[in-house]
């Protein structure tokens, strides 16, 4: 199931964050942010923009599901081929760098 809350989200992220023995400062500077945004965003008191997520994901070495998911979530090739079918070209461009990131932390 897909995660909504950002409080919840933050609360990975911390987790997250700290088992990779990193601050907040060095988390924020590895994901191209600012301390404060970075900050924020692990507090749950900020949204965060698609770009914002992969490159925190990319500085964490995770995936967007290990913190936008609360268990495994199994799709068809059909409904991922579907649903990117639905996207704009900018969305499918998102996703395609989502999807690339996620097989390079395999």
């Amino acid at each position: 199931m897909l995660i909504h809350d950002k409080i919840t989200i933050g609360n990975k992220l911390l987790t997250i964050r700290k088992k990779r023995g990193l601050t907040q400062a060095e988390t924020a500077e590895k994901a191209n942010l600012s301390d404060r945004t970075y900050a924020d965003i692990e507090r749950g008191t900020a949204n965060m923009r698609v770009d914002t997520l992969v490159n925190i994901c990319s500085a964490l070495g995770i995936t967007p599901n290990d913190i936008l998911l609360e268990e495994d979530v199994d799709f068809s090739s059909e409904e991922i081929t579907e649903a990117l079918k639905n996207c704009t070209a900018k969305e499918r461009d998102i996703a395609l760098k989502i999807l690339t990131l996620y097989l390079k932390s395999r």
